[in-house]
């Protein structure tokens, strides 16, 4: 249920300002390389800079503006740090010792900074050449019975060069096997936006949030997770526009801002009210509501017609009957019991929505990680189409992607459900016959780890031990690996997890130069808003050892497949080549290396913007799927036999404030008032009462089998009890029956076999636990 919203926050003041200010200094002087810091953040978003390693929010097009965010600079700062895990370090620290280390302190030893081997025997990595690298992983991708052993995973922050050459060495090697970070986090928006309007893509950009007359803001933090769009809803505010967060949680972000950058707020301590009004439903209740909003809009139309854009719907739009039908018979009490709101907000929010001329929804992963997102996702396109509010400005689906080009990594090829299209356009160019079979996501490659099916993986980036569900079992898989090779620019989790063979990979950094056989280069990258632009590192490297992710992908591709087909040590030597032969491939990239000279980069076009639906009908479909059965809260109300004592609580896996993805920057998360902690389960006042405990009992917590879904049941086994113990209860405005935690410390609860319906994402924001006193 909503609660007023200038009720005191667990952090008194504003998001941003100076507590923003003064972390972003404590990061840089923690660096011991504050000079170093400051001045390469300068060059940060800029044009001819570098684009953030974090998140994947649009720049604005303020020429010269300082524009770099507080998690920006602990990404940069945690780049540019002087610490070295170097042969020194691995020399000293056994594989076992590290271990025992926590995430944090993993990470903080500091850059890598040559490649490093694990022989299967030998208790720590030692250092390994690069030609010996390389021929290591070609020896075992070489030795494998079928090119489908191998899985090739890719994280968010690969540049659009890299991932392009790895997707291309992949299919020149055999297979599809490209899971990613995109499996896991927004997987359901590109499957439900693609089935409903033709494209896996927004269809804003950032005008649209200057012309939009209401935003909706689903499922997200952008205070902790992307806080640049804290300045664009700042500005959409004062300006009038209503801005509505529809969050289980009360964010510090979505409630108040102080921008940094503004010396009228900063100097006499004023702040600007981000939302207007503030919905907190039940995790997995959004779909619920948004079916509300849309119930209310039939029922209004009888007497107002024009309330629904029948003409938007007549010329572009199918199956709106059966959507209409299915609303008409989802029952009130339905939608209230599922969503935790009552039919009064419901209906405010249905008042701010038809008086909006031009209304944006965006939405993160409190959306798209529940067995019904891909649902929940098309529920949301359903009602932006009622208006017509896709193809207009100021309007329009806005997925917020995580991480800065995990949008670009799908764009240019790393899918393991490539098109018909894209593989006709590969074959085109090439000589080798590319693999058309379908392959593995990243919960079916653990399975295929775990089932020996897949024997050798290759991480570009990212942190996939950390990352993934069923953290046993994801250890187990990679465990039983031939090889794991993990290209980074820090120690993490994933390293201390070999498999029977193992390498550590060590690459240049976004902040750092790139200097290749033909001179320095550039990359590029895609946003949230589809604009692509180039990022340029400015800073020497960490260690003269270093190699790109491009280089690096050459190199084991020269060395597994020869220059046969592909000339790779070409390409490595420059990029404009790989843009050429982008250009010919990719839908949008014509005359690439000529746009992307462009200040700002260039716009890949979005079809539905254009109302050109690519879907099989040529038109937007409304989908017509029932709200789920029972959800757990539902669940746990019917069942008869538990009492309160025993009573399960849903949780969602989230972020601390200092933490992005996997990366822990420090113990502290400033705007829930957590210091020095991450072992701790946000509660509901009322639910702490009801399991006997109060704020700041420590509890163990443990998956309840009995709540998920059949399928999910399956992965249950006597000998891996799904728990993880010493959690601090932590008093918060969260909707009774629902709790959260940092990840990674709860992906161990989170089953394998728990994944949205379509899209094989695991379920991190529903997971049916139940909570004892820690012993």
């Amino acid at each position: 249920m909503s609660k007023p919203i200038d009720k005191p926050s667990v952090y008194p003041h504003p998001a941003g300002g100076w507590g923003a200010l003064k972390s972003s200094v404590k990061h840089i002087i923690r660096s011991e390389n504050a000079a170093e810091g400051i001045k390469t953040l300068l060059k940060a978003n800029q044009s001819h800079g570098f684009d953030c390693p974090g998140c994947a929010w649009g720049e604005e097009s303020s020429a010269g503006k300082i524009d770099f965010c507080e998690n920006g600079v602990k990404a940069v700062a945690w780049e540019v740090t002087s610490r070295r895990a170097d042969r020194r370090f691995f020399a000293k620290n056994t594989i076992d010792e590290l271990s025992s280390w926590d995430d944090h302190h993993l990470e903080k030893s500091g850059r890598l900074t040559e490649p490093m081997y694990y022989d299967g025997l030998s208790a720590n990595y030692r250092p390994v050449s690069w030609d010996d690298a390389f021929d290591t992983i070609a020896k075992h991708l070489n030795s494998l019975s079928s090119p489908n052993q191998a899985l090739f995973y890719t994280s968010g922050r690969t540049s659009n060069e890299a991932a392009y050459l790895y997707q291309l060495f992949g299919r020149a090697f055999g297979t599809n096997n490209f899971p990613d970070c995109s499996n896991m986090c927004h997987e359901a928006s590109g499957i439900g936006l693609t089935e409903s309007i033709g494209t896996g893509k927004g269809t804003v950009t950032m005008e649209d949030f200057d012309k939009a007359d209401a935003i909706f803001v689903f499922g997200q933090n952008p205070g902790t997770n992307h806080p640049r769009m804290l300045a664009t809803l700042r500005k959409a505010s004062k300006r009038g526009a209503h801005i509505v967060a529809i969050n289980n949680l009360k964010e510090r972000g979505l409630q108040r801002f102080s921008d940094p950058q503004s010396p009228k707020e900063m100097l006499i301590g004023s702040s600007t009210t981000i939302s207007q009004h503030y919905i907190t439903p039940r995790l997995g209740g959004d779909m619920a509501l948004v079916r509300g909003i849309a119930k209310s809009l039939f029922e209004r139309s009888v007497e107002q017609p024009s309330i629904i854009d029948h003409d938007f719907i007549n010329q572009h739009c199918t199956n709106f009957s059966d959507y209409q039908a299915q609303v008409e018979k989802t029952s009130w009490e339905k939608i209230i019991e599922q969503s935790g709101v009552d039919r009064e907000e419901i209906e405010q929010l249905t008042d701010i929505y038809a008086n909006s001329h031009a209304t944006i929804f965006t939405w993160a992963m409190g959306i798209t990680q529940h067995r019904h997102s891909v649902a929940t996702v098309q529920e949301l396109v359903n009602v932006l189409l009622l208006r017509g509010n896709i193809g207009k400005a100021g309007a329009g689906a806005c997925p917020v992607r995580g991480h800065s080009n995990v949008q670009g990594n799908r764009t240019v090829g790393i899918n393991e459900l490539p098109s018909a299209e894209f593989l006709d356009a590969l074959e085109k160019n090439y000589s080798f016959s590319v693999p058309k079979n379908p392959g593995l996501n990243t919960v079916d490659s653990i399975h295929a780890m775990l089932k020996h099916e897949a024997k050798v993986f290759i991480a570009m980036g990212g942190n996939f031990a950390a990352a993934a569900p069923d953290t046993q079992l994801t250890y187990q898989a990679l465990a039983q690996c031939e090889l794991t090779v993990h290209i980074s620019t820090k120690l993490n989790r994933s390293h201390v997890t070999p498999g029977k063979y193992a390498l550590i990979i060590p690459c240049l950094g976004r902040t750092e130069i790139d200097a290749q056989l033909t001179g320095d280069q550039f990359i590029t990258v895609e946003d949230s808003m589809s604009m692509v632009h180039s990022s340029q590192g400015a800073k020497p490297p960490a260690s003269p050892e270093l190699l790109s992710e491009t280089a690096i992908v050459a190199g084991i591709a020269q060395a597994t497949l020869g220059s046969k087909d592909v000339n790779w040590p070409d390409l490595a030597a420059d990029y404009g080549l790989i843009r050429d032969e982008m250009s010919k491939v990719l839908v949008g990239f014509d005359n690439f290396n000529e746009r992307i000279k462009q200040k700002g980069g260039f716009y890949l076009q979005n079809s539905a913007s254009l109302k050109n639906w690519q879907t099989k009908s040529k038109r937007a479909v409304f989908t017509s799927k029932p709200l789920p059965d029972a959800l757990i809260h539902e669940q746990q109300r019917k069942d008869k036999n538990d009492k309160a004592k025993d009573m399960r609580l849903t949780l969602q896996t989230l972020r601390s404030h200092d933490q992005y993805n996997t990366t822990i920057y420090g113990m502290d998360d400033r705007y829930r008032g957590v210091i020095g902690e991450r072992k701790v389960l946000f509660m509901n006042p009322e639910d702490i009462k009801l399991q006997g405990f109060k704020d700041g009992d420590w509890v163990d917590i443990t998956t309840a089998a009995r709540y998920l879904d059949d399928h999910s049941q399956a992965e249950f086994t006597a000998e891996h009890k799904r728990q993880v113990m010493g959690f601090k209860i932590v008093s918060y405005q969260i909707p009774m029956g629902c709790v959260a935690a940092y990840y990674p410390e709860t992906n161990p609860l989170v089953p394998l076999n728990s994944v949205a319906d379509n899209c094989g994402t695991p379920t991190y924001k529903s997971i049916p636990i139940n909570i004892r006193a820690s012993i």
